[in-house]
């Protein structure tokens, strides 16, 4: 790509109330260029998403306020910017992404982009922007660690580009999958192992929407995704779940047609849910499914309910999912025990995420 930057244009994104609308032209362009550039930095298609799935975690802006900017040279599109800001009590933070076309790094535009961030961050007063960015493995090379000591990722064009604008890396998640195809003998012993030493507790499991009963107590494990996670020094603001919230969640994926599974622990004699986790698959049912959430609440642990959840929802999801053929999941490199759970199921690491951080000055 030839042009200038003084051909670049940045402008809001026009998010529709359906596909039919007359002006969805836009969003379904920015789905296509978020697709393309996803499979341009790993490899492969298991981040793609329809227009359809994804329209509906636009519409819904009740729980945070989301911006998004797209960025065209003359009249191709490649890109896209966004700033999404919690709304929680007194939050200081903006999480942030600009991604680009391959054919357009080197250019000036990300950094062009990068002004309207801060500006955007700075306009509603928040002080602290984070932002993800998957990298691949580390091979020969200069390569940077986060302060955890655990992980690390190369000193690339996409960590050049944090170091430039003033972040720092915080920490590394890892990418791992899991071969759906493979014989499921080791997660079935693995289960009836966790299932001999959570004593005491049961598995429940459901499909979105969330049953009634389960409401109360899903919530309250959403709620501690923000609290009781290894997060380095990046910042989450503690998030207020309610039945409510819990509805707008299960319906963002519902009206974008996908299948969401929760498998929770309880523990049977108070009836409290303590361990979750999530296993969703889009429209195709041949595409590759997503671990979500995974939590066991603090004062559960000890009890291989991490493990048995993991496997529960494992063994019953070909039953949903029978044409998938992989599952991927991220974990931060220092949550060891959860890590430790995902290598004994089966699950090898394919690529690594930093976790990047700025806290603005006056």
């Amino acid at each position: 790509m030839t042009s200038l930057l003084a051909d670049v244009r940045v402008r809001p994104l026009t998010v529709p109330a359906s596909l039919d609308a007359p002006d969805a032209a836009d969003f379904t362009a920015m789905v296509d260029v978020r697709n393309r550039i996803f499979e341009q930095i790993s490899g492969h298609t298991d981040h793609t998403f329809t227009a359809a799935e994804l329209l509906p975690h636009f519409q819904d802006t009740e729980d945070e306020e989301r911006f998004m900017w797209l960025v065209e040279v003359g009249d191709t599109l490649v890109g896209r910017v966004g700033v999404d800001l919690p709304r929680e009590q007194g939050s200081r933070t903006a999480y942030w992404l600009i991604e680009l076309l391959r054919e357009a790094w080197g250019h000036g535009i990300g950094s062009h982009a990068y002004e309207l961030v801060e500006r955007t961050a700075r306009e509603h007063g928040r002080t602290v922007l984070q932002a993800w960015a998957e990298q691949p493995p580390v091979a020969d090379g200069d390569a940077l660690a986060p302060p955890t000591g655990f992980g690390q990722v190369p000193r690339d064009h996409i960590a050049r580009f944090f170091l430039r604008h003033g972040h720092t890396l915080e920490q590394v998640e890892r990418a791992s999958a899991l071969d759906l195809t493979a014989p499921m003998d080791r997660i079935e012993q693995l289960y009836a192992e966790a299932q001999a030493a959570a004593k005491g507790y049961r598995v429940v499991q459901w499909q979105a929407p969330t049953p009634q009963e389960r409401l109360e107590g899903y919530a309250w494990m959403k709620s501690r995704m923000s609290t009781d996670v290894p997060a380095g020094a990046m910042e989450f603001d503690e998030e207020t779940w309610d039945a409510a919230r819990v509805e707008r969640h299960d319906r963002r994926y519902l009206e974008g047609g996908r299948t969401l599974q929760v498998t929770a622990a309880q523990h049977i004699a108070t009836g409290e849910l303590c361990a979750f986790n999530e296993l969703v698959l889009g429209q195709d049912g041949t595409a590759a499914s997503h671990q979500e959430d995974t939590l066991v609440l603090k004062e559960h642990r000890g009890h291989r309910l991490g493990m048995l959840v993991k496997c529960a929802g494992l063994l019953s999801w070909p039953r949903l999912a029978p044409e998938s053929p992989r599952v991927m999941t991220y974990n931060a490199e220092e949550n060891r025990p959860m890590l430790d759970i995902n290598e004994a199921i089966g699950f090898v690491p394919i690529s690594y995420e930093g976790a990047w951080k700025k806290t603005l000055q006056d």
